[in-house]
């Protein structure tokens, strides 16, 4: 006679694809905020249970920090993309093109996760306010050395200040996307952007 099968333990999680699930949440912080995300929010779209969420990808706030590098590696990866352009105003019009045409996918949200996924939050997710507002700031210095180098190759005036050019086109940016989140189309944000590289210095 077979030995019968011993059953499954209870509680045993249920599998389930962590870069799926890791998508479906960066969608829930996109639209919702950080704060305006609850984890029932988050476990239903994940489609997992929290001992699952907590033993895959940690707290509510570890959850946030992966989120935002597949952010920064999937929808925002355009940004990175357009430093290698050969040109100074390459770069600029493709990251301003770039968000414009982000503003349009049906695909994403509206708006930009980083800016204001972590803005409204109280003094229990500094951390979180912080750790948006640094990964906006590596930004700024990685287009920063990229008018640096432009200037040392002679593609921005002598006069040009890289970095007040790196601030002014993340100023931009940033309110680009609250238009985007406010409803604005992509054809109204690239008409943004042509009048913003407009100010861009001639050599």
């Amino acid at each position: 006679m077979k030995p019968k099968t011993a059953p499954a333990p209870p509680g045993r999680p249920r599998a389930f694809d962590a870069d799926v699930a890791l998508e479906r949440a960066m969608h829930v912080f996109w639209a919702k905020g950080y704060e305006g995300a609850a984890l029932s929010d988050l476990t239903r779209a994940m489609r997992i249970n929290r001992p699952s969420l907590y033993g895959a990808f940690g707290n509510k706030e570890e959850l946030f920090r992966k989120v935002l590098d597949r952010y920064v590696n999937g929808p925002l990866a355009y940004f990175g993309k357009a430093l290698a352009a050969p040109k100074a105003r390459d770069v600029i019009e493709q990251i301003f093109f770039g968000a414009a045409r982000m503003a349009g996918d049906p695909r994403f949200p509206s708006g930009c996760l980083m800016v204001q996924g972590a803005l409204a939050v109280g003094n229990a997710a500094g951390s979180v306010r912080k750790e948006a507002a640094g990964r906006r700031t590596a930004s700024e210095v990685a287009l920063r050395r990229r008018l640096q180098r432009a200037k040392r190759e002679g593609d921005l005036p002598q006069d040009a200040d890289p970095a007040e050019l790196a601030r002014y086109v993340m100023t931009v940016l940033q309110g680009m996307a609250v238009q985007g989140a406010d409803g604005a189309r992509p054809d109204q944000l690239r008409r943004v952007a042509q009048v913003a590289l407009r100010a861009w210095p001639k050599r």
